[in-house]
């Protein structure tokens, strides 16, 4: 039997006889993220237009459903159709000043139950829990949204748990243009700069890469999908600043 070092230098050997797709080096890490982090800002305040078109064209390429409406007051009939559309009686989403806004009223009218994850607690997590394993939908809001690989970059905590995300057959992610950005080198800066702010600590967070849809082959490659994850994802891209608490 190999020994774990065996293992691994097996698998440099076989990785360094193809070249990869592109080349790829370390990017170095900012001085000052948060200046740096200002300089993205500024460049997508200009940029975003070219980004949303970008990230929309590779989420469709891996099967996500995309939406756009020019208010946040138009997405609780987006997530009704897709809830009538998947036969969903039930939704959990992230606590409202997380998403942006309370799914409850317009959703509740409509017959939908609908339950959010509450901020503090192990009892409120595992009941989140499941709630998420019983929903059909999951809504979420997005902390970043890489348009060159059309992925959604969600970071856990208080009242954005993953169960949100990972644990109901469809997930629905909502955001705005602040949250787009055009290469994983700025998600680096972003990221950087989080975790050096006191104020929004990445302290016990888990940083979740959603590109579509949850995928699974077996040893004859046949793909399923919803495996280990939503068999749907859909991303409603709202005109307006959502009114998050971050």
């Amino acid at each position: 039997m190999a020994t774990r070092a065996e293992f691994l230098e097996r698998i440099r050997r076989e990785v360094g006889k193809t070249g990869g797709l592109f080349s790829a080096s370390t990017a170095p890490r900012p001085e000052r993220p948060e200046e740096a982090a200002e300089v993205v800002r500024r460049q997508m305040a200009e940029r975003w237009p070219q980004a949303l078109e970008r990230f929309r064209d590779e989420f469709e390429k891996v099967a996500g459903v995309f939406h756009r409406v020019p208010r946040a007051g138009e997405v609780p009939a987006v997530i009704r159709a897709i809830a009538r559309d998947k036969g969903a009686q039930e939704l959990v989403t992230w606590a409202p000043a997380s998403l942006g806004l309370d799914l409850r009223p317009a959703a509740g009218a409509a017959g939908l139950a609908v339950t959010f994850a509450e901020e503090v607690g192990e009892p409120a997590r595992m009941r989140h829990r499941a709630e998420a394993a019983r929903a059909g939908l999951g809504v979420t809001g997005v902390d970043f949204a890489l348009a060159e690989t059309g992925t959604l970059i969600l970071l856990s905590g208080s009242g954005r748990p993953r169960s949100t995300s990972l644990l109901p057959a469809t997930h629905v992610a909502v955001f705005d243009r602040r949250r787009l950005l055009e290469s994983l080198e700025q998600v680096g800066v972003m990221l950087e700069a989080l975790h050096v702010d006191p104020a929004r600590t990445m302290t016990g967070a888990m940083i979740n890469f959603i590109t579509g849809p949850s995928r699974t082959a077996d040893i004859e490659l046949t793909l399923t999908r919803g495996v280990h994850g939503p068999k749907e994802v859909h991303a409603v891209f709202v005109d307006e600043p959502l009114e998050t608490g971050a």
